[in-house]
């Protein structure tokens, strides 16, 4: 199930927040979590079971961990449950890979290969590790106490806002608001408002720009080349797709927990008008940059070491952040290659950058993310060299002949012209300049542009709820990219 569907929006949803009017907090939890396994269950019910007996795993070992009072017994303790959550994790998500690999290193040695039966990656195990792992090591670290029930644990991994795509939460910002929050009036219509958004992102801008970005990699994947404009058009597509269909998800999710009195941490803060890669990568995908800051690259000695190390762990957090999107050589190439530009700013190449003209340092931020989300995107990495030689003009004899105007649509142009001005602060910045306006007129007249604005933003919620809910309907395309990881 996902946030984008008339059966999640017409039945779901308004079945779960029937829970709110329960009278006790622990009445609360306990519905929200039994909606959570239903949500998840929907879509892998065959893994339910596997993923509570984690769940009640990493309960005990927490309050073995809070137990203790032996550093070296409680340190054991805390590497054995990491042990087994990214076990479980390597089994699931990259047995395969393994396998296939070795695969091709005996057959190319003239060996036989290994028969092994393939295993069925479970919906969001991703999310739900790193979920388990913050539990353990907050718990370690002393930020915050185990859980008192295992139904506590169970809430903060299943919760079904952030089970299948984040964003990622720590345990020590969750567990106090299990233990105790509030229900308002004004948080409820603040996250309506910011799910609608999301929602909209997701329909109107991710999908409507996915249709060519699929339709052009596909082609290049089926071996035709592309015309330079038509390779450059597919990258652009995607570059939107992949910005507003996680961040529009990101929106439903912290909207859906601001209707339970949740609040959950930002995502993203416009990725796309970055300066540099450092700067990209504190606003895209917030949450797990700060993860495997905060969990991996602090560990390993962060900065507070030779350069040389410190340049060795930015590549192994980018090589496991690109190995943690999926088991893919091209998001191991896609994470090393961001972690090389990382590398070269923290060498000098960054106090070079910060000394050129603002538009040049835009430029240079925004195509390297370009040519790597083409190596995120690709099947495999020669398709994605492929796909680079044709934006660059450099294609073999034969030329796929789709016209760049039977792509471009009207809906598509609408949707890139809008993708990249949302991908700005534009907004936000017309809605502070108008209240700026707002507070110079005469009292009666700003209060009556006051509410009209009000009103205003009210009905261009419910219009987009409806537009949306209509494209649903119609049974538009409706992928969504997350979901693998």
């Amino acid at each position: 199930m996902v946030f984008s569907s008339p059966i999640f929006l017409f039945v779901f949803l308004p079945a779960v927040l029937l829970g709110s009017v329960l009278p006790s907090l622990r009445m609360r939890n306990l519905w929200l979590l039994g909606f959570s396994l239903l949500f998840y269950a929907w879509g892998e019910a065959a893994f339910v079971f596997l993923m509570l007996g984690s769940t009640l795993l990493n309960y005990f070992l927490g309050q073995w961990v809070d137990r203790e009072t032996d550093t070296g017994r409680r340190r054991w303790i805390a590497g054995l449950a990491i042990g087994l959550n990214l076990g479980l994790l390597a089994f699931f998500k990259y047995a395969n890979f393994a396998v296939e690999n070795l695969n091709w290193v005996l057959t190319s040695a003239g060996a036989a290969p290994v028969r092994a039966a393939a295993i069925r990656l479970p919906i969001g195990i991703s999310f739900f590790t790193f979920h388990a792992l913050s539990y353990v090591i907050d718990i370690y670290r002393r930020k915050w106490p185990s859980a008192k029930s295992p139904t506590d644990v169970a809430l903060y991994i299943f919760f079904f806002p952030q089970l299948i795509a984040g964003p990622i939460l720590r345990w020590n910002a969750i567990a106090p608001q299990i233990a105790d929050r509030t229900q308002t009036a004004e948080r409820f219509a603040q996250g309506v408002r910011r799910f609608v958004e999301g929602l909209a992102k997701k329909i109107l801008l991710a999908n409507v720009v996915a249709v060519p970005a699929d339709q052009i990699f596909k082609i290049s994947a089926n071996g035709q080349d592309l015309r330079p404009a038509v390779a450059w058009l597919g990258a652009l597509c995607y570059m939107l797709q992949i910005y507003f269909d996680f961040s529009g998800y990101s929106d439903m999710a912290i909207g859906l927990g601001k209707m339970f009195g949740f609040e959950f941490m930002e995502n993203f803060n416009y990725p796309y008008v970055s300066e540099s890669i450092r700067d990209f990568w504190r606003r895209w995908h917030i949450s797990l940059s700060s993860w495997f800051r905060d969990y991996l690259y602090f560990p390993l000695g962060g900065n507070r070491c030779s350069n040389t190390r410190n340049h060795l762990n930015l590549l192994i957090v980018f090589f496991l952040c690109g190995l943690w999107h999926g088991a893919s050589w091209t998001f191991v190439v896609w994470g090393l290659y961001h972690g090389f530009f990382i590398v070269l700013e923290h060498a000098g190449f960054g106090r070079v950058l910060g000394r050129v003209a603002r538009p040049l340092r835009h430029f240079y931020a925004l195509l390297v993310v370009l040519v790597g989300w083409v190596v995120f995107r690709a099947p495999t990495l020669s398709d994605a060299l492929a796909f680079l030689a044709n934006m660059m003009g450099i294609t073999r004899a034969v030329v796929a002949a789709r016209p760049l105007e039977s792509l471009l649509t009207h809906q598509v142009v609408c949707a890139v012209i809008a993708g990249l001005a949302l991908s700005t602060p534009l907004w936000p910045w017309l809605k502070q300049r108008g209240a700026r306006v707002v507070e110079t007129l005469p009292q009666a007249l700003g209060t009556a542009a006051r509410t009209t604005g009000a009103l205003a933003h009210v009905l261009l919620i419910i219009a987009l709820l409806l537009i949306s809910a209509a494209w649903l309907a119609g049974g538009t395309y409706n992928p969504f990219i997350y979901f693998r990881f």
